[in-house]
């Protein structure tokens, strides 16, 4: 047998937790909107420095850089594989510069980087990056 004190007992507690439920669901919920906020705030300000840092072509340019350094100028040519001269060709088209295509007498495929013929390896992995060079 219950005693009338226990189903009392028990009713109060009930209603307590119930009561607190509601703002233990909600603070869940408002933690987890927190975190949701941050990750975009986060994802926004990646990608706002990302913008500025010519991310496309950044591989290119460091070696266009050492050329640069060794040689005194920029080299007329440097062989890419197919992702990287995607990317040269989505960095003309994002900053809305000239392009200027063109072909080998192999007749590969050219861009001007700057004052750099970018010529594209089909054959090569689609990372590649070679050596630059001149026409000399």
């Amino acid at each position: 047998m219950i005693g009338r004190r226990d189903v009392i007992h028990s009713l109060a507690l009930g209603g307590t937790l119930s009561a607190l439920a509601p703002d233990a669901v909600a603070a869940q919920d408002s933690e987890q909107a927190l975190q949701d906020l941050t990750k975009a705030v986060r994802a926004v300000r990646e990608e706002v420095a990302r913008q500025a840092s010519f991310w496309e072509i950044a591989s290119v340019r460091d070696q266009l850089r050492t050329f640069l350094r060794s040689n005194g100028k920029f080299p007329d040519f440097i062989e890419v594989g197919v992702d990287i001269w995607m990317q040269v060709y989505d960095w003309h088209v994002r900053f809305q510069q000239p392009i200027m295509l063109g072909r080998t007498g192999d007749g590969r495929q050219t861009i001007t980087l700057m004052t750099t013929s970018v010529i594209m390896r089909a054959d090569s992995n689609a990372s590649f990056i070679g050596p630059p060079y001149d026409n000399r």
